[in-house]
């Protein structure tokens, strides 16, 4: 990605919505007719959107949600001619890298089914909560595919024999099997989602920003670390989030027993 200055001002997001509000950033897969299929065009605008919420201080979350009654179908299979005049981004990042490298809370709020590639934006993102109706599935085995790049995320938050079964037989499970194995945090019911996704989104926007930063991609980088590794790199880590301006405003508000006011 290049070190230009990016803008929402005058793009027109045609596959997705977009929306700021108190600090959350929030992202709508926007294509219910296709299911939220991730098309060119969805891809560059969820790629553009997370650059943006990257480079800007004031956004400190990141929710991603769909319209329709399936969040995401996984890749368009039958690539329309679509454009929109949202830049593409110069060494943009595949998605994975995008949720994983902006080093910001992104939660997915799941009102529907969940297939393919679509899992590479749940299995990427910090928190994932889901309705008690949704499927999970990779089905990619069925058509003579193998889900490679959804690998990568999904075994980092999957256990090993879990994420095999799942997709070498390319059988769907419910919410309730996906947060038994680690896939979501939390099922809920459609009429819980919002409340439940909103009352976290709030939360952790109102925690300290760059040290939320800091320990997101300390813990994105010591993850790739062998152990011996990993912790003088996070021995590091601890004296530069004790030199920073949170740390100084958290233990002055411990102190002065007040809330911190976080800049």
């Amino acid at each position: 990605m290049s070190n230009q200055k990016l803008s929402l001002e005058g793009l027109n997001f045609l596959a997705t919505k977009i929306d700021i509000s108190n600090n959350i950033l929030s992202i709508t897969l926007n294509r219910p007719e296709k299911k939220n299929a991730l098309n060119n065009v969805m891809m560059n605008e969820l790629n553009y959107a997370l650059a943006y919420a990257k480079q800007e201080r004031e956004i400190r979350v990141v929710v991603i949600g769909a319209a329709g009654d399936i969040f995401c179908a996984g890749a368009d299979l039958r690539r329309a001619k679509e454009e929109s005049n949202v830049p593409k981004l110069e060494n943009a990042d595949d998605i994975s890298f995008s949720l994983r490298r902006l080093h910001k809370p992104v939660i997915c709020k799941i009102q529907g089914s969940v297939l393919a590639g679509a899992l590479l934006i749940v299995t990427n993102s910090t928190h994932a909560i889901a309705v008690k109706e949704a499927k999970f599935s990779a089905p990619e085995i069925h058509r003579g595919l193998w889900p490679f790049m959804v690998m990568a995320g999904l075994f980092r938050v999957m256990p090993k024999r879990a994420g095999l079964d799942f997709i070498m037989r390319g059988q769907a499970i419910d919410s309730d099997k996906a947060e038994q194995w680690g896939l979501i945090n939390q099922s809920v019911s459609a009429d819980e989602l919002e409340k439940t996704v909103s009352d976290l989104a709030d939360e952790l926007a109102s925690l300290a920003p760059e040290t939320m930063q800091l320990g997101l991609a300390a813990y994105e980088q010591q993850d790739a670390l062998a152990f011996d590794e990993a912790l003088p790199f996070l021995q590091e880590q601890i004296a530069q989030c004790f030199q920073g301006d949170d740390a100084k405003e958290g233990i002055a508000a411990f102190l002065e027993k007040r809330k911190p006011n976080w800049k």
